[in-house]
Formats: structure tokens, C-alpha cells, sequence
């Protein structure tokens, strides 16, 4: 798989952090996130570190969004765009489409709705992501798909297969007929795989407790979270962060 390093570029601090944080943990696409407050910034980041795919508000200080776009481009450098614009601002959007962005998305734009169209654009420029171990590369309804998505977002809530499956308008066991048809695992397995790679993303991090890291990812007893952890990682928590050390 090949990662891909990205640049989000906007003025509102809870945007762009909250962007960042929502990314890292839902995709390793990305080896690297930059993040800029103004355009100068976001023009310093692209001579610098020349990332891929860049997501750019439009009107930002220092330098617009569309300023940003015709600099780079004229050093031939311009990252593959993603522009994100308010209602009152798609004349700018306009003309970011003109210099080059290849799509544009209006706020409010929810985090999920960015990602897809994210990795959209990462496989139609660099290639599809290969099935993760225990995935069929069958192709699996729709159904199945949009219930797996809504369980990587709510991964950290009580989440129930009765819950995902109302969600898609179907019933709990014509879901797990789907998992068994189309995965070697269960909605079971599915949750912990997220949960568990989400409280290895706080583990490398190094600034949560353990069942800090439980509750965040899910887990209301410790006990079960590093029961469970060692089930899919192989070791507890405290050795992985152990091994962590040693790299």
C-alpha cells in the first residue's frame, strides 16, 4: 500500500485539528499529515515537504486559497486539491477549479464525507488500497459496506449489530448472513479490529492511561480491553508499548 502525505490548510483551528485527528485515526493512508493555519504557511509546507493531495480553504490570511493554488502551480509543484468553500464563497471556488483543484467540497462537510472522497482521489491517482488481511476481494453489497462504515464511526460507542443493521434498514441476522457471506469474521471481530487499532494509534501517542484508552476506544472494563487486545495483537498493551520503547 502506498502512503501518501497530505496537507490540510485552514484558519479555523477546530476544523483543521479536528480534520487531522478524525484522519489518523480512521486511515493509514496518509505517512504524513501537514497542517497550516494561513496560506503562507500552506505555500512554506509545499516547498518543503511537497505534499500529494492538499485540502485548502479558500479564504485564509495572508494568502487566499487561490493564491496558494496559482504560486505553487507556477513552481510546478501544486499538490492534487481538494477545495473547501462556504455557501457565500464559490466564487472563489469557482476559481480554484479554474487553477487546477480537482474537486471541491462546500462546509459544513462532515469528516466522514471528506475521507471518502479522500481516498476517492488517492485511488484514482495512485491505486486502490489492497484488502486488508481477512478481507475477500469479493465485491461486497452495498448494504454491508455502509454498515462497516457507520461501525468505524461509532466504533467508540456501546455499538450493536442490531444498532449498524437499523441503521441500513436491515435486520441483525441478514447483517451477520452478510459478514459470513462476504468476511472470514463476524461483527464481534469487525468492532475489536477497529477498536483495537484505534487504541494503538493512543499507545504510540504515549499520553493516555490504559483505561483511558479503553473507554476512549469503546471499553468500559480495562480487564476486557487488554483481554481483547491481546486476543487480536498477540501481546497486552503493555508490551506492545514495551516494544514501542525498543524501536
Amino acid at each position: 500500500m502506498a502512503t501518501k502525505k497530505l496537507l490540510i490548510a485552514d484558519d479555523e483551528d477546530a476544523v483543521r485539528n479536528g480534520l487531522c485527528k478524525y484522519i489518523q485515526l480512521h486511515t493509514d493512508r496518509f505517512e504524513k499529515i501537514y497542517t497550516a493555519e494561513n496560506g503562507q504557511k500552506a505555500l512554506d509546507l509545499i516547498v518543503l515537504h511537497r505534499p500529494d493531495i492538499m485540502l485548502l480553504d479558500v479564504r485564509m490570511p495572508l494568502k487566499s486559497g487561490v493564491e496558494v493554488m496559482q504560486e505553487a502551480s507556477a513552481m510546478g509543484i501544486m499538490p492534487v486539491t481538494i477545495v473547501l468553500s462556504g455557501y457565500d464563497e464559490f466564487q472563489y471556488a469557482q476559481q480554484a477549479i479554474h487553477y487546477g483543484a480537482r474537486d471541491y467540497l462546500l462546509k459544513p462537510t462532515r469528516s466522514s464525507d471528506i475521507l471518502a472522497l479522500l481516498n476517492k482521489i488517492a485511488d484514482e491517482i495512485y491505486g486502490k488500497e489492497q484488502p486488508e488481511a481477512g478481507e475477500t476481494t469479493e465485491a461486497a453489497p452495498a448494504a454491508l459496506v455502509r454498515a462497516e462504515q457507520y461501525i468505524r464511526e461509532h466504533y467508540h460507542e456501546d455499538i450493536s449489530a442490531q444498532q449498524a443493521a437499523e441503521y441500513e434498514g436491515i435486520t441483525a441476522g441478514y447483517l451477520s448472513t452478510l459478514f459470513s457471506q462476504y468476511r472470514d469474521y463476524g461483527f464481534s471481530d469487525f468492532v475489536n479490529s477497529i477498536r483495537i487499532d484505534r487504541a494503538c494509534t493512543y499507545l504510540e501517542q504515549g499520553y493516555l492511561k490504559n483505561y483511558e484508552i479503553a473507554y476512549k476506544v469503546g471499553y468500559r472494563d480495562e480487564k476486557y480491553f487488554s483481554k481483547t487486545f491481546k486476543k487480536v495483537k498477540g501481546i497486552s498493551p503493555g508490551e506492545y508499548k514495551k516494544k514501542l520503547k525498543e524501536t
